[in-house]
């Protein structure tokens, strides 16, 4: 007879990857609402990998805002919150979501997101469909799986950063378009 670990460890469960990206935590709302980008397209992360348009298309379709988690670190055990919205569009993975502020450990990360300690998000995922540039070592990330979406301490990819549009002022609208000018820029001087 098998025991219970044997029969874990025979079990072919799919790999489970994630990846980071930064929060602006001055846009983490009184009331645990918060929004921002949880993926950037055409960014090589430190990790080497590129999330490409499409890439999240049919795990949303499929589960909806709702049926991906918003965990505390990639645990499991750890949910903190709810993701209200969840949207693929020309940047990346638009993400918004709130903390349930009736959870403890919610109440922690929220006070520690608007101190600026907390700072990234960090998808956690299947990868469905990628290849790799042997030259480079480049893998671009195609179609994959998404489960989750954490609120974590390290980010791997710098660029993208939460801000809540309706809070902005006339000065800071501008100052994020140029910002977004010039990234448009730098994507088509690159080639992506």
């Amino acid at each position: 007879m098998n025991s219970i670990a044997e029969i874990r460890d025979s079990m072919r469960w799919p790999a489970h990857e994630v990846k980071f990206t930064p929060l602006d935590c001055k846009a983490v709302e009184a009331d645990g609402t918060f929004e921002g980008y949880a993926s950037i397209f055409h960014r090589e992360d430190m990790g080497h990998d590129i999330v490409l348009p499409g890439a999240f298309r049919e795990s949303l379709a499929e589960r909806g805002a709702a049926g991906i988690k918003l965990l505390f670190q990639h645990d499991a055990n750890q949910p903190i919150g709810v993701w209200t919205a969840l949207e693929e569009n020309s940047r990346g993975l638009y993400a918004r979501g709130r903390l349930m502020r009736e959870v403890a450990r919610a109440r922690e990360v929220h006070s520690l997101m608007r101190a600026g300690a907390l700072d990234g998000l960090s998808i956690g995922f299947r990868t469905v469909k990628g290849r790799r540039d042997r030259a480079s070592g480049v893998r671009r990330l195609e179609k994959v799986d998404l489960w989750e979406i954490s609120i974590v301490t390290f980010p791997l990819l710098p660029e993208a950063r939460v801000g809540v549009v309706k809070a902005r002022s006339t000065l800071e609208e501008r100052a994020w378009l140029a910002s977004q000018m010039r990234e448009a820029a730098r994507s088509l001087r690159m080639g992506i």
